[in-house]
């Protein structure tokens, strides 16, 4: 999809369609009174109809308005002025592109940018409807030819002319863009199947943006490797598969020679049946999305590169699939990590935390500023948050909080949890250094508490993302989350040039 800002008269431009907003009770946006004045009150005669209400998600396609060369002006409802938030502007681009799909337009100019709204600037909402957008032309590679996207060029009407603002308007367009891209390549690979992103899948792929980004360095370490670093945690998990395990290491430089980088970490278990503590059959299949920690790693890494950023970033993801088999690992076995911390499996099911902790451990020789691991990890996540909030758990308040900020600024919120040491007492173990697993009772935490005891020498969150990472139902398919505010994050460690 073509997403331009343009300041255009919305009288004469010539256009298939263009879409402006009424709030609740049919009072009209700027752009719609704008219209209305040029059209001799027809937009407000049309409203007095009952057509339209201005509830979010509400559309009214007028034709021929008079005064008007665009051939259809579509009507979208915005809710209350007062109430209009990342979340509700997101739902408001989204059914506007929903409607100019239904009725085949291909190009339109949306004058959405000019909402009232305190949180929300115009350059803020031109960002949002560009990810917005991007993330509604997004069709799954393998089905797009039964359901191809028409809309395919917009120009989002801006109306400001200062130098500074349209500054502002043209840098909103470029975060929206590259969020939007990045996220959408999450999604694409958190949507193959298993029996086709395999961790070599998964490789080869992150190795190709190493070849398409000039500052983007890709290496993949192969069993061997593993085996000489005495990634006995990671490996443990691979053992019944017949897919070889993968380590890749993803290495932006974008900041100056020698500075320290923050690095990233994702869960890349490509199918995960439970191994030998098999999963119930009901919904296994979604069990390919349990490498979106992985996926969502990789489209940031194409975001910070599409962005630029001037920082240093490591992406590193540990990527296995999980199989029962004569060879795979057994409940009451014992592993010794990198660390050289000896775990008792207790649960094969609790793999993620095995390959994160190794992964965890790799990251040290990065020296990194701080790090942070993404992973669909606990199920106990999901009935604790549901499907809004990812669940975050960290070792330094400061970087929590950084990390809070960037999901209420990007609108892919996270919520969390403590991390106290009230709970490592479930995690002991009579054979080992500690159990997988420490039970039912508070699993998310329980999970960050056994990553934890590999991350004392860094400045570590984690981020458990079991809840928002795919949706179910008929809407299956993965969300590219948490894209979006892993990017903010990192832009927010650029200074004030990416604020909006």
């Amino acid at each position: 999809m073509e997403i331009s800002v343009k300041n255009i008269n919305l009288e004469t431009v010539k256009t298939p369609c263009i879409v402006a907003g009424i709030y609740d009770k049919r009072k009209l946006s700027g752009s719609a009174k704008q219209l209305d004045m040029h059209s001799a009150g027809y937009i407000s005669k049309m409203l007095k109809r009952g057509d339209i209400s201005g509830a979010v998600g509400d559309t009214l396609m007028l034709h021929d308005v008079p005064g008007l060369q665009a051939e259809r002006v579509l009507l979208v409802g915005c809710g209350k002025a007062s109430d209009l938030s990342n979340l509700r502007y997101r739902e408001i681009i989204s059914s506007s592109a929903s409607a100019l799909d239904r009725a085949k337009i291909k190009k339109a100019v949306i004058s959405l940018a000019d909402l009232d709204s305190k949180p929300l600037s115009p350059a803020q909402q031109i960002r949002l409807a560009t990810e917005a957008l991007l993330q509604n032309s997004y069709r799954f590679s393998m089905m797009a030819k039964d359901n191809p996207a028409v809309l395919d060029r917009i120009s989002l009407h801006f109306a400001d002319k200062r130098a500074a603002a349209v500054k502002k308007a043209k840098l909103a367009l470029q975060i929206g863009k590259a969020i939007g891209e990045g996220r959408n390549t999450a999604r694409e690979l958190g949507n193959l199947p298993g029996n086709i992103c395999t961790p070599t899948y998964l490789a080869k792929q992150a190795s190709n943006f190493g070849k398409q980004y000039s500052k983007l360095k890709t290496t993949v370490l192969n069993q061997k490797d593993m085996e000489k670093l005495k990634m006995g945690a990671l490996l443990s998990v691979s053992k019944g598969s017949r897919t070889p395990p993968k380590l890749i290491v993803m290495e932006y430089n974008g900041g100056k020679k020698g500075d320290r980088p923050y690095v990233l970490v994702g869960k890349g278990v490509t199918f995960d049946s439970g191994g030998i503590s098999l999963k119930p059959g009901a919904a296994m299949d979604e069990m390919k999305f349990d490498m979106c920690g992985a996926a969502s790693v990789i489209g940031t890494m194409v975001s910070i590169n599409e962005l630029k950023l001037p920082i240093n970033v490591v992406a590193i993801v540990p990527s296995v699939e999980n199989m029962p088999d004569g060879a795979a690992s057994k409940p009451g076995d014992i592993v010794t990590s990198m660390s050289g911390q000896t775990i008792e499996i207790l649960n094969t099911d609790a793999e993620g935390r095995l390959i994160l902790c190794d992964a965890l451990s790799y990251s040290e020789k990065f020296k990194p500023k701080a790090v942070i691991d993404v992973a669909t990890l606990t199920g106990a996540c999901v009935i604790a948050l549901g499907a809004h909030p990812a669940g975050l758990l960290s070792n330094q308040q400061k970087l929590a909080d950084q990390i809070l900020d960037a999901g209420n600024e990007s609108g892919d919120r996270a919520w969390q949890l403590p991390l106290w040491d009230d709970y490592q007492d479930q995690l002991k173990s009579n054979f080992a250094d500690m159990a997988n697993i420490g039970g039912r009772e508070a699993g998310t935490i329980t999970a960050a508490c056994f990553l934890s005891r590999f991350t004392k020498k860094l400045h570590w969150a984690h981020l458990d993302i079991a809840g928002v990472a795919w949706h179910g139902g008929k809407q299956k398919g993965a969300s590219g989350r948490p894209v979006p505010l892993l990017t903010q994050y990192l832009m927010d460690r650029c200074g004030k040039h990416y604020s909006l």
